[in-house]
């Protein structure tokens, strides 16, 4: 233990994916963790979230139940042709565990949250529970004084806060983030499908694939539909991209009225007939509202720091969103544990700033490019030896060794030791092994 550590009062602001994750983090680290959420978690609509490895590490880390999220455990990534569906190349996940030493999981959302709610709030693991505030909605937090002021009236103190209260982040502003965004050029429905209706209406079970699967992406275009399955398989997941038309979706709200099976296959006159299929008995046809926001310069202030979208929202086209929520909220538990924290909140955020920033930049980037551009998403990043492989910068491709060879306790013990001015002796920069050959030619800690 080091010396100085002390347990904390912690605020999280934002009770979703995010903010359980950090409250199972924090909880486990000895803190006191309180959970602000502003609704009360009913009427979400589902759709599929993404864990792959380095997100899953943490989950079993933490000890969290993982088969209550009823996971796909995906064996492969599926890239077909628009119009016949045949395969145009694959990524093999078969080796993925071994190499990794985790699996990539795809979650239904309502089970991913259930599952890290009943380990930040059970009695079971590490630490004191976490306690849930619901229909708590962050009005303001005074950073001098380090309390939250929320719209039932309620003004509480805690010694670190955390924003984790997504892309419109109340939290955000208080540190003095106002950011440069703008509305994508692409625009999103998301549906769900049952498998036992395809099946019933004789299309094709793609629940036997284990797979991510994409239509589209290529040559610059916007359209692309992207097949999650999820629920064990029992639910087909679709997010399915198009080009925005000037003034589209500028009001559109998640959770809102269901659009039409109609408006959602006119966008796709010559796409796969069978995933076409799929789509027309679709369920819970809701708009996502697209936004591109510019890196931001900080993700802390003082003794309050932002996690997940609140911090660093990115498209979804590396199926990252969950993933890097995950990390920082491991990030914050490994920075405020035993072995790490001295009692000084603001130097263990500004290790946390330091950590983070860098990698979850690099990965919105690639997102932004991976829009247009299905070679540039991870896992086909590797596949480069096929005839229509083209990205716009090799040595700039995020690739599957880069996500999952990170050491996030190396990447800490490096800013610290830069912090305290002691020598850092692991062969590590940033996180990754030095001398490790990235796919992308990069080898890490080569000089240029």
């Amino acid at each position: 233990m080091v010396s100085g550590w002390k347990r904390l009062s912690v605020g999280v602001i934002g009770g979703g994916i995010g903010g359980m994750s950090v409250a199972i983090a924090l909880k486990r680290a000895g803190h006191d963790v309180v959970i602000y959420e502003r609704s009360n978690f009913a009427g979400e609509v589902g759709a599929s979230v993404s864990c792959a490895a380095n997100g899953t590490r943490w989950l079993h880390e933490w000890k969290v139940d993982v088969a209550q999220g009823d996971p796909v455990v995906l064996k492969r990534l599926i890239q077909r042709d628009w119009k016949t569906g045949q395969p145009m190349s694959e990524y093999s996940l078969n080796d993925y565990e071994e190499r990794w030493g985790h699996v990539y999981n795809m979650f239904h959302r309502q089970d991913m949250h259930a599952m890290l709610k009943n380990c930040a709030l059970g009695e079971a693991g590490d630490g004191t529970p976490a306690r849930l505030m619901v229909n708590h909605k962050c009005k303001d937090i005074d950073l001098q004084s380090n309390t939250i002021t929320f719209e039932n009236g309620a003004t509480l103190y805690h010694d670190l806060i955390v924003g984790a209260d997504g892309i419109g982040s109340v939290v955000r502003g208080a540190l003095g983030i106002h950011p440069t965004r703008k509305i994508a050029d692409q625009q999103c429905l998301h549906c769900n499908v049952m498998r036992d209706d395809a099946i019933k209406a004789g299309l094709v079970d793609y629940s036997q694939h284990e797979a991510l699967e994409y239509w589209g992406g290529q040559e610059g275009k916007w359209d692309k539909i992207v097949l999650s399955p999820c629920n064990g398989g029992k639910l087909l997941s679709y997010y399915c991209f198009f080009a925005r038309k000037q003034g589209d979706a500028i009001n559109q709200t998640w959770g809102a009225e269901e659009r039409s099976v109609e408006e959602l296959l006119e966008h796709y006159p010559e796409l796969d007939r069978q995933v076409f299929g799929h789509l027309g008995i679709g369920k819970e046809i809701q708009p996502w509202r697209l936004w591109i926001h510019e890196p931001y310069a900080y993700l802390n202030k003082q003794r309050a720091c932002l996690l997940g979208d609140a911090g660093h929202p990115m498209m979804p086209h590396q199926s990252q969103g969950a993933c890097m929520a995950i990390e920082d909220a491991a990030a914050l538990g490994i920075l405020f544990s035993a072995a790490y924290f001295d009692g000084n909140v603001e130097q263990a955020l500004s290790i946390y700033n330091k950590v983070r920033l860098p990698r979850v930049t690099r990965v919105q980037s690639a997102a932004a490019r991976a829009a247009y551009n299905i070679n540039e998403r991870i896992g086909f990043s590797n596949n480069k030896d096929l005839p229509f492989y083209k990205v716009e910068d090799t040595n700039n491709v995020l690739t599957i060794e880069e996500m999952n060879a990170y050491d996030m306790y190396r990447d800490i013990e490096e800013k610290l030791a830069a912090v305290k001015e002691v020598q850092y002796g692991d062969s590590y920069v940033c996180g990754l092994p030095v001398g490790m050959k990235l796919l992308n030619g990069i080898v890490v800690g080569a000089s240029a």
